[in-house]
């Protein structure tokens, strides 16, 4: 377990991992391209996590272009979760935290750069986070075979060539990750691509609330409700959806603690602006097809991730391959 979870970290960045009953067997084959890492992982069943103690603030930090080639994937991060299926691309930004789920063996080729290359703002990183790249897209038919091919023969390439490669592949994904965000490379980010991304700070900072409404919001941000709906329609869920669905995801976390089992499920709900119980109850079924007290006793079955090298205590993220959520 430690010799694993020492060498994904050394890999891509300090995680915590948790496998099925202790049992943990994989490889990590990696190569150097000038500034970037390629890496292809297979391995058992896992879980990781990455917490806000493990990063370390205004130290260059990594971005990972991921496709997945075998098994499903849970990615969380930025408040949004993707579920990931062979063929698909992931890009995760290793300054912030972030859970993935692997509930099957599975395979990973993956690029490692650093990501203040792609010259990108936190607004544009963070609408890329945890969004699906799909292969039959423009954007996924060209990067999944391109990432493919340059994983697997990099160790084959001079260090002159490889050199070369790095570059042309930085900018190769600056142009694609353009495309994605729809803008052209250069463009100064929109007045809405700014505001968005604090509005979405300023609910997570007011979640416990329960007079969090899109009226209360505008008013704090001075725009009309339309306006702040408009701004929504990006994201493809509406604001109150989108406040719902933050608060369910603090609810299953707390649940899922071993140090909160004495505090009752209403209390959870309440901590997290929920004012009824049974009102609850019910969009979290809806949510993750099992009841909050479900949830809570296949967290406690699951196995703990082990302390991280820091003493960081570990909780329970196994259970996140159950209870997948549906779509609100």
């Amino acid at each position: 377990m430690e010799y694993w979870r020492a060498a994904l970290s050394h890999t891509f960045a300090a995680v915590d991992i948790a496998v099925p009953d202790e049992v943990c067997s994989g490889s990590v084959r990696t190569s150097r391209l000038g500034q970037l890492q390629v890496a292809t992982v297979d391995s058992g069943p896992l879980w990781v996590r990455r917490t806000p103690r493990m990063i370390t603030p205004g130290k260059d930090q990594q971005l990972i272009v991921k496709l997945l080639v075998r098994g499903v994937a849970r990615v969380e991060q930025d408040a949004r979760e993707v579920h990931l299926r062979p063929g698909e691309i992931v890009f995760c930004d290793m300054a912030r935290p972030l859970r993935m789920a692997f509930p099957h063996p599975f395979r990973t080729k993956s690029l490692v750069l650093p990501r203040r290359l792609l010259g990108l703002g936190e607004s544009d990183l963070q609408r890329l986070t945890a969004t699906s790249v799909r292969p039959d897209t423009t954007v996924g038919s060209l990067l999944s075979p391109f990432v493919t091919q340059l994983v697997d023969a990099a160790a084959t390439y001079p260090s002159a060539t490889g050199e070369v490669l790095a570059r042309h592949v930085v900018d190769l994904l600056t142009v694609l990750v353009g495309e994605r965000l729809h803008q052209e490379v250069g463009d100064t980010p929109s007045p809405a691509q700014v505001l968005l991304p604090r509005i979405q700070v300023f609910i997570d900072r007011h979640l416990a609330d329960p007079d969090l409404t899109p009226d209360a919001i505008a008013r704090a941000h001075q725009i009309s409700v339309r306006y702040l709906h408009k701004l929504f329609q990006t994201e493809d869920v509406t604001v109150s959806r989108w406040i719902q669905r933050r608060r369910l995801q603090e609810c299953r976390r707390e649940l899922a603690r071993r140090e909160a089992a004495g505090r009752t499920i209403a209390a959870v709900a309440r901590q997290w602006g929920f004012t009824s119980a049974a009102h609850f109850s019910r969009v979290f079924r809806d949510a993750y097809g099992l009841s909050p007290a479900e949830w809570r006793d296949s967290a406690a079955r699951a196995p703990r991730l082990s302390p991280s090298p820091r003493g960081v205590s570990g909780i329970t993220e196994a259970a996140l391959a159950r209870g997948v959520p549906r779509r609100f």
